[in-house]
């Protein structure tokens, strides 16, 4: 992420949807290929998801390692941000079949899709995202499997609300210290979402 002028970052407290995805397989080309091989091949990457989050209306937050973190806000943030999810899910599709082709290497992508509160501002000039809402999503991301977007169920609520057809699988429930469990719902590839009647 580019540096940003202080002046023009001010802190502020939302609630948004939290984007989470990963590169998995990844790590594992970044050992073994040449430097200038694993960024033109993780920037496919980003550049994929950036164009994903700004077709339906999201803001790409942070790309950090083979992570991007994105938020959604408005009346439809639920909706476009498990548009944007599956598209990132079918489209890296083509990235795999080439790295597969050309290096070798099996790899995937996970996502997790979170609806909570963050402070978004700036620190030492940078963006910055923080809170329950991303900490959340980060946890959905790592109990992805291969290939899965795993929402927490304030999306599936959000979804269901707008009429949404979705084949989710319910997963278990993410259970946190002093709190109330968090049922889970899991889309693998190729599980469309219907807005029709």
């Amino acid at each position: 992420m580019t540096a940003l002028n202080p002046e023009d970052c001010k802190a502020t407290r939302a609630t948004v949807v939290v984007l989470y995805a990963e590169t998995r397989g990844f790590t594992r080309m970044s050992e073994i290929l040449e430097p200038d091989v694993v960024l033109a091949r993780i920037d496919e990457f980003f550049k994929m998801v950036s164009a994903a989050v700004t077709r339906h209306d999201g803001v790409v937050r942070s790309l950090l390692n083979d992570n991007a973190i994105a938020t959604f806000v408005g009346a439809k943030e639920a909706e476009n941000a498990m548009a944007a999810a599956q598209d990132i899910q079918r489209e890296f599709g083509t990235l795999e079949e080439a790295w597969l082709r050309d290096y070798g290497f099996h790899t995937a992508v996970a996502i997790g899709l979170h609806a909570g509160d963050v402070v978004v501002g700036c620190t030492n000039g940078h963006e910055l995202i923080i809170g329950d809402g991303l900490s959340i999503a980060e946890r959905l991301l790592h109990g992805a499997r291969a290939g899965e977007i795993v929402l927490s169920k304030p999306i599936m609520d959000a979804l269901n609300g707008a009429g949404a057809a979705l084949e989710a699988e319910e997963l278990d429930a993410l259970n946190l210290s002093k709190r109330e469990p968090i049922p889970l719902y899991g889309v693998q590839l190729d599980t469309g979402l219907d807005f029709t009647d």
